[in-house]
């Protein structure tokens, strides 16, 4: 293990997590605060566990990326943000600056590509890299110095619970996500192929170019008619299930570093009445 630890999380998935984990609360003035609150309670909970050397939180920039560029039927699927969801944004951003936790994004890429990018720099400079996220896309990333950290299971997943899980080595995510697609995302994959027959697909070929060069090796007679008729969808999808690990990026890493501060922490979540948080706040510092 190395000494150094960089926590990631993913902020987006943390956002749609607390504004559908709580009612919809509004403060005084009538605005939707749900959200900005459920994100306060879970920055808290992750800054007691996730103690570390750098600690910050990458959002997605919007919809519009390189993979709908690609693909404009990518997420094309996935109903609008709830507008009383859009209008807590900035706030949220401001949650952030109040608890001294920097944050990142950037125009044309998806949270996990920047993750992706800091993950793969942090762990060739000596950092244990910890990804806070549920999303399985993220698994691709796993090796010996980097994880994630499911947290909605409280659960760390490391490369034998992607293997118990899928049945693949994490650097086979990418294949087997390819093959099977993924409709939340509007990815088409291979019609009629599932995840365990992805998994017995790669572990027999290892690679897609080994499939192809083996397909009369497959018994299976529609999935070898699927996998011959529909290979320049199978080349897409895993275009788009690859994250991009080569984002220009700031590689002065000590701007990851926290910077809490009590009483601005306290200041914004007085400004918003969230009492109880601040009554939490208390107990921890």
């Amino acid at each position: 293990m190395n000494n150094k630890l960089a926590v990631l999380i993913d902020g987006s998935g943390l956002v749609y997590r607390a504004y559908y984990a709580l009612p919809q609360l509004t403060n005084n003035n009538g605005e939707y605060v749900g959200a900005v609150y459920g994100f306060c309670s879970i920055l808290m909970s992750l800054m007691e566990k996730h103690k570390s050397d750098l600690f910050c939180i990458v959002f997605d920039a919007g919809r519009h990326t390189f993979r709908t560029e690609m693909y404009p039927a990518y997420k094309s699927n996935r109903d609008e943000t709830p507008e009383n969801l859009k209008t807590q944004f900035p706030r949220l951003k401001k949650a952030c600056v109040a608890f001294g936790i920097p944050s990142i994004e950037k125009k044309g890429f998806e949270a996990d590509d920047i993750i992706a990018t800091y993950a793969n720099k942090l762990a060739s400079s000596a950092y244990e890299v910890r990804i806070v996220s549920s999303d399985k896309d993220l698994m691709q990333l796993i090796n010996d110095k980097i994880s994630l950290f499911d947290p909605i299971k409280s659960k760390s997943i490391k490369t034998q619970e992607v293997i118990e899980k899928y049945g693949v080595l994490p650097s086979q995510m990418t294949m087997l996500q390819a093959l099977i697609g993924d409709p939340s995302d509007n990815i088409p994959g291979i019609s009629g192929i599932g995840p365990k027959t992805a998994a017995k697909l790669i572990n027999e070929f290892r690679t897609l170019e080994e499939i192809y060069q083996n397909i009369d090796k497959i018994k299976q007679s529609k999935v070898k008619e699927n996998l011959i008729n529909q290979k320049n969808q199978l080349d897409l999808s895993l275009k788009l299930v690859t994250l991009e690990k080569n984002i220009d990026i700031d590689e002065d890493f000590y701007k990851l570093k926290i910077s809490f501060d009590y009483n601005q922490a306290v200041e914004f979540l007085n400004s918003y009445n969230f009492d109880s948080l601040i009554r939490r706040l208390n107990v921890l510092y």
